[in-house]
């Protein structure tokens, strides 16, 4: 299982949020590539980078950040928060950026969300941000009436083959990962990432045992409950 430290970007610092709240943010650092070298250090693949000014902005901030990343690690790359048009998903993937992620566009605009499918297609990855099971956007400050589930089932109609799946109410909570959802999300034919929560290695193991493509982890790492290095023994496949 492809395990995500993440990276959080607000105000030019490395904070955490709780549930997604930007009053509720804790700063740990204001150096990213720093944070990113020492998640490849400690043998990390893949990383996970959002812009929380973007995401609330609607207009991606923190670009250079994300070059300087690809440049000083050997690290993929993802990108979210506030991606909202092809110019910018060409800049992102010119600069060496691995994957990009597409949450609000793809809810509130289908026929480009479809079309950047068709074109980048595994470049292309789709964040679906669930509060009390509807999808919710702009940085999660607005909830839908859509069925986050009913989304992500016409997501994969629209050919989106990784889906990053947050359950709001646990992220940054340290509250464990809602096995149940995972399981009932697999069923779909996409790569599930799952995000928001992930608490312990029991987590990490429960969602390998479902055969969850990936996760991303955060706060347990900065608060120091897990160490990377364990969190990526336990998604290690076993050969």
């Amino acid at each position: 299982m492809k395990i995500f430290p993440a990276i959080d970007l607000l105000d030019q610092k490395v904070v955490r949020l709780y549930q997604g709240d930007y009053q509720q943010k804790e700063v740990f650092g204001d150096d990213p590539v720093a944070f990113a070298q020492a998640f490849e250090q400690a043998g990390a693949n893949y990383l996970h980078l959002v812009d929380l000014d973007g995401a609330k902005a609607g207009k991606l901030h923190y670009f250079e950040t994300a070059q300087k990343i690809v440049e000083n690690t050997n690290l993929f790359v993802e990108v979210g928060g506030g991606i909202r048009d092809e110019e910018t998903i060409k800049h992102c993937l010119s600069a060496g950026v691995d994957r990009v992620i597409l949450g609000t566009i793809a809810q509130k605009n289908p026929a480009f969300t479809q079309a950047m499918l068709k074109k980048y297609r595994n470049k292309i990855a789709i964040g679906v941000d669930a509060k009390d099971g509807k999808v919710a956007v702009e940085g999660w400050l607005e909830k839908t009436a859509t069925d986050a589930f009913d989304f992500c089932q016409q997501l994969v109609v629209w050919g989106a083959e990784t889906i990053i799946f947050t359950e709001i109410a646990r992220d940054g909570t340290g509250e464990g990962i809602n096995l149940p959802l995972y399981q009932k999300l697999n069923q779909l034919e996409a790569e599930i990432v799952a995000s928001g929560g992930v608490a312990s290695l029991n987590d990490i193991e429960g969602l390998k045992q479902l055969g969850i493509s990936g996760a991303i982890v955060g706060k347990s790492l900065y608060n120091e409950k897990l160490k990377l290095e364990d969190v990526l023994a336990a998604g290690r496949e076993e050969h």
